[in-house]
């Protein structure tokens, strides 16, 4: 019984085969096969190309701005009498304390003007302690010229001259070139909250060396922001022994929502958590949502390639009506004739699908390796577009091409099946 079943299977496979290989007076149906092919093909290759393109567009973006900001911020709650809060060595080791915490580290933020001897930009600075903020960012492993060690050059200062001269800065690779500046060269640092005196309000100005240049691969970062020491940015900016809030890193970044509550509930001190994913909610929705619709809108490559397989099936029942009837008159079943034609339109699927998945790959990993498409930095965050194809994504296309493949054989199928041997080979 099972070498009987063996021999359907296989019969009805040799027929599905040797149907896929035209004669010369059916050459028109093979170019539709051909053409089903590509469809299939196009569908794949597309789908797996625009998804990677995606993906790896999100995930590098994500990889990016959770190298240069926090997975949690902590900050005073909004409606607290003050913004700023004072630094608590307390608040920072019952934070660690909390399962998934890998670091924690203090930070002040202000909005300055930088100047140089050739231009004037608004950026964006932020205090940190050199020592903990490589435990919650990667800038350190962002240098690429100077140390973060660099920004505590007080100690190097000589018992006559200013602390405030020996005031390091690290600052953006496109930000140098922007201001033309060098490492060791010096800049005027100016807040727009300066002192009152009897002339009026003069803006705070202050003079630092450039000790270090970091390269996130973030043009807003990389344009607009710098980093100088916490003790130099709450005495630049007169907030004594108070900070912005805490940067918090964690070890799964999709748990960083409830560890921030968890850390709130913990230090009770009337702290706001948010999470990385609060902080960009409206991009990564956005991205999210466009990835969607791209799928959607090049899966009807894929059905429109569907129908091809269906029309190519259909004209080869009407080709095929006297071997269909010889068949059925020599015992076949329906069931092994819907297989034939059924097998015939798979395979065009699966041989569309492979051809698809292959390009699609190939094209994939050569672009992302040479890195073929250049983006300008300025509009689209990143510097050139990278592809990522994830394992889950590639099976949905690779097994969603093939189905629709096999749903577009049922009904010629079923029509192939219903066939009258009689009539079939009546005026042959």
């Amino acid at each position: 019984m099972k070498g009987h079943k063996f021999l359907t299977r296989a019969y009805e496979m040799m027929l599905a085969l040797r149907y896929l290989r035209a004669r010369r007076k059916q050459a028109f149906i093979s170019i539709i096969t051909v053409i089903s092919v590509g469809g299939i093909a196009l569908g794949v290759a597309a789908l797996i190309i625009v998804l990677a393109v995606m993906t790896g567009f999100e995930q590098d973006l994500k990889t990016k701005i959770l190298g240069t900001r926090a997975h949690i911020v902590l900050t005073r709650k909004p409606w607290e009498d003050s913004s700023q809060l004072l630094l608590s060595k307390d608040v920072m080791a019952k934070v660690r304390e909390v399962d998934g915490v890998l670091g924690v580290a203090p930070f002040a933020f202000g909005q300055v003007m930088i100047r140089s001897p050739y231009r004037t930009q608004g950026i964006a600075i932020r205090g940190i302690d050199p020592m903990l903020e490589v435990q919650v960012s990667d800038l350190g492993k962002n240098i690429v010229e100077g140390s973060i060690n660099q920004l505590l050059r007080r100690d190097l200062k000589p018992e006559d001259e200013p602390l405030a001269a020996y005031d390091g800065i690290i600052i953006g690779q496109q930000l140098a070139t922007n201001l033309g500046l060098y490492m060791n060269d010096k800049v005027a640092v100016i807040s727009p909250f300066g002192r009152q005196t009897p002339a009026g309000l003069v803006p705070k100005l202050r003079s630092m060396v450039v000790v270090g240049i970091f390269k996130s691969g973030m043009y807003e970062f990389d344009s607009s922001l710098a980093y100088i020491s916490l003790i130099a940015a709450q005495d630049f900016f007169d907030m004594g022994d108070e900070i912005t809030g805490y940067e918090v890193k964690v070890d799964d970044i999709y748990q960083a929502r409830p560890i921030a509550k968890t850390i709130v509930d913990v230090t009770d001190t009337g702290l706001r958590a948010t999470d990385w994913q609060e902080m960009n909610k409206n991009l990564f929705a956005a991205m999210r949502l466009e990835k969607i619709a791209m799928f959607i809108i090049l899966t009807l490559i894929v059905l429109v390639a569907g129908f091809n397989i269906a029309s190519t099936l259909i004209m080869m029942v009407m080709e095929r009506h006297r071997d269909i009837g010889i068949l059925k008159s020599m015992g076949a079943s329906n069931r092994s004739i819907m297989a034939i034609f059924m097998l015939e339109g798979t395979l065009i699927g699966v041989i569309g699908m492979f051809i698809g998945a292959v390009f699609g790959v190939v094209a994939c990993h050569i672009a992302d390796k040479y890195q073929l498409i250049n983006l300008s930095g300025d509009v689209y965050y990143l510097s050139y577009l990278p592809f990522r194809i994830i394992p889950l994504d590639f099976a949905m296309i690779c097994i969603g091409s093939v189905l629709i493949s096999f749903v577009s054989t049922i009904y010629p199928s079923r029509q192939a099946a219903k066939l009258d041997p009689v009539e079939a080979i009546r005026y042959e």
